[in-house]
């Protein structure tokens, strides 16, 4: 008998005894009604987020970024060429909420007079980090582009191994993420070391705080600052999990915890258990380490900011900076409701967070740093015009050294060797090559906020203030952004001794960086 006619006999009998098991089964009743041909509809199901991805969804329709968005990213990693043509697709006549950038026909910035004039601008923080309460390693950061925290554990070695080099690279900041400081963390770029809840990387043998082993590990490392977790979008006030098969002997040395078991992050700090004891610790941590100290927060119940900036305003103790993370964040895998419906937009958390301090008269003393979809250039924008000082990008990094948006982040099984500890998966993103395309992201957005900082006739996109947005109501109706926030004149902008620092600084003869990014040739 020849194989073919083996072959079809053996099939009908699998699919006979798949049949028969889709009868006998209780747990599904469509395949007991339809045995075989019901798998059908699990099969696709499985498949439905990547048949939307790459066939039926708009350019548009994406979440949580479009086609369109994710394009801009890959160009802008890539060197080619990120124009758009035949106009926009966004249906701005009416989509209430979208913002509207007003360039000025006249301005102090005057733009090169070709697309590739210039240099890469690494655009400078406006203020100096740690400079107004006197720290004794207060610096001004070199990019007001850096790259977000995403912990060793959550992404592979290979993943910040890349974003680590693509940060020399760029000169921008890296978060080390609440993981603890790597082994890959150390190729070169300047870090912000976080610390979370479990105090990985500065924990004695009982998980309990070390400062000494904070001041070991920051004396050995590129360490610029140190950033205070309390929350963050994607999980607000919520603590996390790694399993035991996760935790390699690379992530418990990391992480100072047992290889093999499980590891469990609290929901909340045991230094401190209010604002007045949270200050206390960040001065203590500024006084110990000489290094900038601030905190990064979702935004929910604004008591906690009311207190907290009251009790810089008597008291004279502080942090240095504030991270706000819009609800829109997703570098951390967490519930649907959580990430659905826990802690304001960015939008609206940071502008309450803002207008906090401003009414408190804090707000040219603090470092304000915004993150959540801040990686593409109108929400990068809007972020400064509200008074970001500096923004932070995670997903988009991701997306500039390979990430497909598959969302398997929390499965082990991320395709690109991102979000995955999978020797086999991670082993097929190169860190060297990745790097180069992270840097490129990096700079590339710096540039085209540049050029937006431009078109609004001022020197930097620090300097773009509320009268240069409006949001749109409708069809028929717009509202400046100072209007939509309750801002008053002058907020949003740094002091008036930040911004002549920031114009000299922008103006001078001297190039702020190396060589810029090749601007993409617009075709038509």
């Amino acid at each position: 008998m020849s194989w073919a006619n083996r072959a079809v006999p053996a099939a009908v009998a699998a699919v006979a005894a798949l049949a028969v098991r889709d009868l006998l089964q209780r747990d599904h009743a469509l395949l007991r009604n339809f045995p075989v041909l019901g798998r059908a509809r699990y099969l696709l199901e499985s498949i439905g987020p990547e048949l939307r991805q790459y066939i039926v969804a708009g350019n548009n329709e994406e979440r949580p970024f479009t086609r369109d968005q994710r394009r801009w990213v890959y160009a802008s990693a890539k060197e080619e060429n990120n124009y758009f043509g035949f106009g926009t697709d966004n249906d701005i006549e009416y989509t209430p909420g979208y913002p509207i950038i007003k360039h000025r026909t006249f301005g102090r910035a005057v733009p090169p007079s070709s697309p590739g004039a210039g240099h890469d601008v690494t655009l400078p923080c406006a203020k100096v980090l740690g400079a107004a309460r006197g720290r004794a390693r207060a610096f001004r950061p070199e990019s007001v582009v850096n790259i977000s925290g995403m912990s060793f554990g959550s992404l592979s070695g290979n993943a910040v191994e890349a974003l680590n080099r693509g940060a020399a690279l760029a000169r921008c900041l890296h978060n080390t993420g609440e993981g603890g400081l790597s082994p890959y963390h150390r190729n070169g770029g300047d870090l912000v070391f976080q610390i979370g809840t479990a105090y990985f990387g500065c924990r004695d043998e009982h998980g309990r705080f070390s400062l000494e082993r904070l001041k070991d590990l920051v004396a050995g490392a590129p360490v610029r600052a140190l950033e205070i977790k309390l929350s963050q979008g994607a999980k607000p006030s919520l603590g996390g999990l790694l399993p035991a098969a996760k935790v390699s002997a690379e992530i418990a040395a990391t992480r100072g915890i047992p290889q093999g078991r499980d590891c469990v992050s609290p929901s909340r700090h045991a230094e401190f258990s209010d604002c007045d004891s949270l200050l206390d610790w960040v001065e203590l941590l500024a006084a110990e380490t000489g290094l900038p100290v601030g905190i990064k927060s979702a935004v929910g119940d604004l008591g906690f900011w009311e207190e907290l900036a009251t009790l810089m305003r008597d008291t004279g103790r502080g942090v240095d900076f504030v991270t706000v993370d819009g609800g829109e964040g997703g570098t951390g895998a967490a519930p649907l409701i959580f990430t659905d419906s826990v802690s304001l937009p960015f939008q609206q958390g940071f502008s309450r967070v803002y207008r906090v301090f401003a009414e408190h008269n804090l707000h040219e003393q603090v470092v304000f740093v915004g993150a959540g979809k801040l990686g593409l250039p109108d929400n990068a924008v809007v972020a400064f015009a509200l008074g970001a000082d500096m923004v932070n990008v995670g997903r988009e990094a991701m997306l500039a050294i390979g990430c497909i948006q598959a969302q398997k982040c929390h499965t082990d099984t991320c395709p690109t060797g991102v979000a995955t500890q999978n020797a086999w998966l991670a082993r097929g993103l190169d860190p060297a090559r990745k790097s180069v395309r992270a840097a490129n992201y990096i700079r590339t957005l710096r540039r085209d906020l540049m050029k937006v900082a431009e078109a609004c006739g001022v020197e930097h996109p620090g300097l773009i203030d509320t009268g240069s947005v409006e949001v749109l109501d409708g069809r028929t109706g717009s509202t400046p952004l100072d209007q939509v926030y309750g801002y008053r004149p002058g907020w949003g902008l740094p002091s008036a001794a930040d911004r002549a620092e920031i114009v000299r600084l922008m103006t001078a003869e001297a190039p702020q960086g190396g060589s810029a990014p090749p601007s993409p040739t617009a075709v038509g």
